[in-house]
């Protein structure tokens, strides 16, 4: 994993709250609720630029927006890659 991966993960995780821990029995909330916040985070971030444009949003909201949504793609392209590489190496496993 390189530093630039690392990095985008563990801010995106810093920057979020704290939250009750969940069940670890592997159900798929766990999932929709990432996607969810995956999704919430960039309409954000797009409606904060759209006032921007028009002139009702504070800058500073607007530069903290954009910064948590530059963390979600990193974290969403890892994830990607991540699951890429897993791939690619089931290809190549012997069967």
């Amino acid at each position: 994993m390189d530093i630039k991966a690392l990095s985008a993960i563990q801010k995106y995780a810093a920057s979020k709250p704290a939250t009750e821990p969940g069940d670890a029995s592997g159900d798929m909330n766990g999932v929709k609720a990432a996607f969810s916040d995956f999704a919430n985070t960039l309409a954000k971030g797009e409606q904060l630029a759209t006032d921007a444009m028009v002139g009702d949003a504070d800058p500073h909201a607007l530069v903290t927006a954009l910064a948590q949504t530059e963390l979600v793609v990193e974290t969403a392209v890892t994830v990607r890659n991540k699951v890429v590489e897993a791939y690619q190496e089931i290809l190549r496993m012997p069967v």
